[in-house]
């Protein structure tokens, strides 16, 4: 006999670069484990009266196995009569009664300003949307690192992208240069169409870095956006895997949290704010040559100077010695690979510049605070 096709609402957009990776994560799942099948309903009729009763309606009628997607947070009872699982993105907040798709936003806002200290930036600032909790906690992760490092963050925060006079406002009176983290790739692309108006460039005076990694949004831009990368995909088969595992009258809430993976790097971030051309140019051979097995005097060998006064004013330059910069492009790098490619951790070790690999979880729980095979699980 047949198994029996589970069914699923799916309250998704397909218009973000987000939710077209969750969808193809759910997508992904059903053929590798199915059988499946689905009912998308556009997700704006949640905030609809009438939008809300005919997807209720539609549960019942199709007898639905679960829900996934957006839904009022205001009318979130409703859903409790279904009595099946329900997985909600979240956005404004977090669901307590129910499953929950969430995301590492702290996470995400900490990579970003890591990144922009790495690259010596000294002036900060953070381009978010108003009141909802992913924008919210990417900013919080953003100020709390960049504070960790002493420096101070400036913050717009708006609840859409329409009132261009204040964002340009704000934009103009930064100051420069200055490293801009956007809370995603669409806030990153104003930011990039307003600078072009003004004459602001990008990156010599903003350096640019959005969230999502959208192709289209961040390949329009002139130039290229750089973005943060999230394991989205992963996040909708996993959200399937935990549906799998339940049924209707007898399931319990979840949460799958989608956690940043990388820094896909275009032009709008391929600049040091180093004020040092020395320094500029050591923090550029690194950048091209970290894989390989590089000793100082190979890096120095160039400069008429002697390794303390080089080490020194690298410190001065970047916050850090020149090994430990060293030692953080390949830890990520070796991140990146982890997660994006199946190959042993010794042999992605060796192609990220590592020659101590079996040393390489220990230094690896140093920056992420667990085993690179915990990390690639998760």
């Amino acid at each position: 006999m047949s198994q029996a096709k589970k069914k699923v609402i799916l309250l998704i957009d397909s218009a973000s670069e987000f939710d077209r990776k969750l969808l193809r994560g759910i997508v992904e799942y059903s053929n590798d484990n199915g059988p499946w099948q689905f009912y998308r309903m556009p997700p704006w009729t949640i905030w609809d009266p009438e939008g809300e009763k005919r997807i209720l309606e539609r549960a019942r009628n199709w007898k639905a196995d679960a829900i996934i997607g957006l839904w009022n947070p205001t009318k979130e009872p409703q859903l409790s009569s279904l009595g099946i699982p329900v997985v909600l993105q979240n956005y404004h907040s977090r669901s307590s009664a129910y499953s929950v798709i969430t995301g590492d936003y702290i996470g995400t806002g900490s990579m970003a300003a890591s990144f922009f200290i790495g690259r010596g930036a000294k002036n900060f600032a953070y381009f978010g949307l108003s009141g909802v909790v992913w924008s919210e906690e990417r900013r919080q992760g953003f100020e709390k690192t960049v504070s960790q490092a002493g420096y101070s963050t400036s913050v717009l925060e708006t609840e859409s992208l329409d009132n261009t006079s204040m964002i340009t406002s704000w934009l103009v009176g930064l100051p420069k240069p200055v490293a801009l983290f956007a809370c995603d790739d669409a806030h990153a692309l104003a930011v990039s169409e307003i600078c072009k108006v003004e004459g602001i460039r990008i990156p010599e005076d903003l350096q640019l870095l959005g969230v999502d990694n959208d192709d289209l949004l961040c390949e329009i831009s002139d130039p290229p956006i750089s973005s943060i990368a999230l394991d989205v995909e992963k996040g909708g088969r996993m959200i399937c895997r935990l549906l799998d595992t339940q049924s209707k009258g007898n399931w319990k809430p979840f949460t799958v949290t989608i956690r940043p993976i990388c820094i896909v790097e275009r032009s709008s971030t391929k600049r040091h704010l180093i004020a040092d051309p020395i320094i500029e140019k050591v923090v550029n051979f690194l950048d091209d040559n970290f894989t390989r097995d590089l000793t100082m005097a190979e890096i120095l060998e160039p400069y008429p100077l002697s390794r303390r006064s080089i080490e020194t004013r690298f410190r001065k330059a970047m916050g850090t010695s020149i090994w430990q910069y060293l030692q953080n492009l390949r830890v990520e790098k070796f991140t990146r690979m982890l997660v994006s490619i199946d190959l042993p951790l010794k042999e992605i070790a060796l192609e990220c510049g590592f020659r101590d690999t079996d040393n390489i979880a220990r230094t690896f729980r140093k920056y992420h605070g667990i085993s690179p095979q915990e990390y690639r699980k998760h």
